[in-house]
């Protein structure tokens, strides 16, 4: 799929990447190893999506939007509950019965974050903020998730400046162990 563009662009190509990865989870049986290789795709990319917004998109939420604050602690939180989500589900093997009801419940609460963002937030974003605005998050985004970790980390900090340090160290990290182990690889 193709990137690019705005930033509401590049976030929507993410969703459907994450839901062409969860539509293959769901298309196996349960047990089949191969779910689990697809839930790690799905993690990853997750996980690159969400550092990258906290790091940019909700602090322009909060800039561009008179609820600006209220929407990006949602989101947020959101992102926390997802997070708790996919740290479970790392240490779960698909033809265990806790992968199903863990797997179910990533992809329902993604699924509804998704909804909300592309049906509420990102037609009020464009709205709000310039062109110009919106592609330059467009490419911070895209910047971002080169470096950003591919983990679930839900003690690490959501909220900027904090949320920018840790990331390109813990990415590297990340990056290493899934090269080693060879995790998210197709």
């Amino acid at each position: 799929m193709g990137h690019g563009g705005d930033v509401t662009a590049e976030l929507t190509t993410d969703h459907r990447e994450v839901e062409e990865l969860f539509g293959k989870i769901e298309a196996l049986p349960p047990g089949d190893g191969q779910r689990k290789k697809y839930a790690d795709q799905a993690v990853i990319e997750l996980v690159r999506r969400s550092v990258a917004e906290e790091a940019y998109l909700y602090p322009a939420v909060r800039e561009f939007l008179s609820d600006g604050d209220t929407i990006a602690d949602k989101e947020i939180e959101d992102h926390a509950e997802a997070e708790r989500t996919m740290k479970a589900l790392e240490g779960v093997d698909a033809g265990d019965a806790e992968f199903d009801r863990l797997i179910g419940e990533l992809m329902a609460e993604i699924r509804s974050h998704v909804r909300d963002e592309e049906d509420n937030l990102f037609p009020r974003l464009r709205s709000a903020a310039t062109e110009d605005q919106l592609v330059g998050l467009g490419e911070k985004v895209r910047q971002a998730k080169k470096t950003t970790p591919t983990r679930p980390h839900p003690s690490a900090p959501d909220k900027p400046p904090a949320n920018k340090l840790p990331a390109p160290r813990t990415g590297m990290v990340d990056r290493s162990r899934d090269a080693l182990s060879g995790r998210g690889k197709g």
